[in-house]
């Protein structure tokens, strides 16, 4: 009987081979966030009935939805949330965070996008999500921000493209 190396083992007829933990291609969450920085300020929403957050000020934010590419999910999300229309050509990346979530383990790619141009007028169009629309100077950010929000806002004021936060140092 030939040496079978690792790479070497046939697959399990009753189904895939099983990897050990730790290996292969993690899954990942993607979040969305616009910063809607003018003159030192930065738009938030003091998040209300939803199931991570309630009560703290968070930038506009959601998932990547399946079968979207992530320009549209901001997008769409700056629609559904405040009621403005964005194109997707005017989005810039401002900053990336990849986050281990404390609460539930598992790793989150955060994406801040920026605009200078967007169509309509700013509001709150998710009142049962959001109790309300604050801008606040980047430097003196409320205490009760999403931590991981105040992080990355941190990180764009000082020109920082990317930043970790959670994982073991």
């Amino acid at each position: 009987m030939p040496h079978l190396h690792r790479t070497d083992v046939p697959a399990d007829p009753a189904g895939p081979a099983l990897r050990p933990s730790g290996t292969g291609p993690p899954t990942l969450v993607v979040g969305v966030h616009l910063v809607l920085a003018d003159e030192g300020t930065v738009l938030l929403g003091r998040r209300r009935n939803t199931s991570y957050a309630d009560g703290l000020w968070h930038l506009p934010a959601g998932h990547m939805e399946r079968g979207e590419p992530v320009t549209r999910s901001m997008t769409r999300e700056a629609e559904e949330e405040l009621g403005i229309t964005i194109a997707e050509a005017d989005l810039a990346l401002v900053h990336t965070l990849h986050h281990l979530d404390a609460d539930d383990g598992r790793s989150r790619l955060q994406l801040f996008f920026s605009t200078a141009r967007f169509d309509g007028r700013v509001r709150n169009a998710e009142p049962h999500k959001c109790a309300e629309l604050r801008r606040w100077p980047l430097d003196r950010l409320p205490a009760d921000t999403v931590p991981y929000t105040a992080h990355a806002l941190t990180e764009i004021a000082r020109g920082n493209p990317l930043s970790t936060l959670g994982w073991a140092a």
